[in-house]
């Protein structure tokens, strides 16, 4: 066991690190205050390799592994507490290897070189108004064949992207029911290629964020929408095994981004509590703040080797080893389960050191903290849909009410 880290992962985390203080860090609250993320961040990302990182370099991908994806997600996490830069990076990484993973030669070769340079926008589509993790209760869009053709029918919100890829095109991977047989059960649905931008039948709407300004968050609902059966992303009725495979992925990253951000913070409570004096004494020197940093730290770091233990069974799973994607899906979930939810902790820990400043826009605490919140909320499954994956992986699906 070698917790040490190469040359190579050494030189990528102070690369990325590089770019990340000097082009995103200062820009930070602009991306929060204007709700969007400037155009030659993007570029300057693609260019670093950062958009579909994982994806195949035949389509312009930089085909790093998944401790290398990582590295960077932790970092864009540092940069941007509010965790704007972060959402677009996993998304693109995550997605983007489910879609290189499972999409034909053709599509790829329209699409993927877009989003890998930062042209277009590549997202995910599963969640409805009845639901988001119950995928078998709550998925009512409908996709039927005719032909040459896929005519789907139905509703997604809460999805990441939708002003991005309209103005930007690109496309969702969106999740449909193509089995309308009730025992049918998880080989059902279908993964799909979906363009919002110029697609006849799309009807967008927004949500205002309570954070993550810098990217949108909206839904739409489809009406007839004809996609060619060429736009269909993996094998018929399994597109609910891609989305669980993309959703491990997606974890993985989250984790990391979510402990680059808390790291951040705490680094900043550190230094206020070294310069901040009270009753002639550092702050730091109270008990009462360097007992509650002691487990913050604590936490922060067994949190970080959860993440990294999980973008190491990534590495094995899809490189020479042999772990299974229910070890992923475990690996991923401890790792879901413990980094928002720790990095929330901290925030709001540091946030009590600095008192009534951090109840204003003068201290970007309060970006972590409206940013971070959102992944124990939802995204990429609540936390107890990972406290389910956790036990469901530990005690076997029979002994819960949900099976897979």
């Amino acid at each position: 066991m070698d917790f040490s880290w190469t040359e190579e992962q050494r030189l990528w985390r102070q690369t990325v690190r590089d770019f990340a203080q000097k082009e995103i860090a200062p820009r930070v609250r602009e991306i929060d205050t204007e709700e969007r993320i400037p155009p030659e961040i993007i570029k300057g990302m693609a260019e670093l390799g950062l958009l579909g990182p994982v994806c195949s370099e035949e389509y312009g991908g930089a085909g790093m592994d998944w401790t290398l994806a990582t590295i960077a997600a932790e970092e864009l996490g540092r940069a941007d507490i509010s965790l704007a830069i972060p959402v677009l990076y996993l998304v693109e990484a995550a997605w983007g290897f489910i879609f290189d993973r499972y999409g034909t030669p053709e599509l790829k070769a329209q699409i993927l070189p877009k989003v890998t340079a930062g042209e277009a926008f590549l997202g995910i589509a599963t969640t409805e108004p009845e639901g988001g993790s119950d995928i078998l209760g709550a998925c009512r869009t409908k996709a039927e064949r005719q032909g040459d053709e896929w005519v789907i029918n139905g509703e997604k919100v809460y999805i990441s992207g939708v002003r991005e890829s309209l103005n930007m095109g690109g496309i969702h991977l969106l999740l449909a029911r193509t089995n309308p047989d009730p025992a049918a059960g998880h080989r059902a649905f279908t993964f799909f290629a979906l363009p919002l931008r110029g697609t006849p039948g799309i009807t967008p709407t927004f949500f205002q964020d309570m954070g993550r300004m810098g990217i949108s968050t909206g839904g739409f609902a489809m009406e007839d929408v004809r996609l060619p059966a060429s736009h269909q992303v993996g094998d018929l009725n399994r597109g609910f095994y891609h989305a669980m495979e993309g959703f491990s992925a997606a974890r993985v990253l989250i984790g990391a981004t979510c402990v680059g951000a808390a790291e951040a913070v705490l680094e900043m409570g550190m230094e206020h509590i070294k310069q901040r004096r009270a009753f002639g004494r550092p702050l730091a020197s109270y008990e009462g703040i360097s007992f509650p940093l002691a487990n913050h730290y604590a936490n922060l770091e067994s949190t970080r080797l959860l993440v990294y233990k999980a973008a190491w069974i990534m590495d094995q799973k899809y490189g020479p080893g042999t772990h299974t994607h229910q070890d992923i899906a475990l690996a991923a979930a401890l790792a879901k389960l413990r980094a928002p939810q720790i990095g929330f902790e901290i925030m709001n820990e540091v946030a009590d050191w600095f008192g009534a400043m951090a109840y204003t826009k003068e201290c970007p605490v309060e970006m972590g903290i409206r940013g971070i919140r959102s992944y124990s909320i939802g995204a990429e499954g609540t936390m107890n849909i990972m406290r389910l994956i956790i036990a469901r992986e530990l005690l076997g699906p029979e002994f819960l009410p949900y099976r897979q």
